[in-house]
């Protein structure tokens, strides 16, 4: 697992996105073609949303879990050469399992 100077705010999560085979079947996929993971390794995690009341909620991803996310969710950044997520908790479909 790679380490990341970076740290979530609120109900954020910081995820590597984790790239699918570029061949199938023997054929290469070019780029273009290829469709953005939808799955990835949390890295890091905020320490929850803060409610009305002042009350801190628990997150329920942490760092390590392979999460399912949509398609367009997050916002991409690169950090030391590597692209990340930055996506909200509510975001994250489900942990794999």
């Amino acid at each position: 697992m790679a380490e990341v100077n970076f740290k979530p705010l609120g109900d954020r999560v910081l995820v590597k996105p984790i790239e699918r085979e570029t061949m199938k079947g023997g054929i290469i996929i070019p780029d273009t073609a290829k469709e953005k993971p939808m799955e990835g390794e949390v890295l890091a995690t905020g320490p929850g949303k803060m409610t009305d009341k002042g009350e801190r909620t628990a997150m329920d991803i942490k760092k390590g879990d392979r999460v399912l996310y949509g398609k367009y969710s997050g916002t991409e950044v690169k950090m030391d050469g590597e692209t990340y997520l930055i996506i909200h908790q509510d975001e994250i479909l489900g942990i794999l399992g």
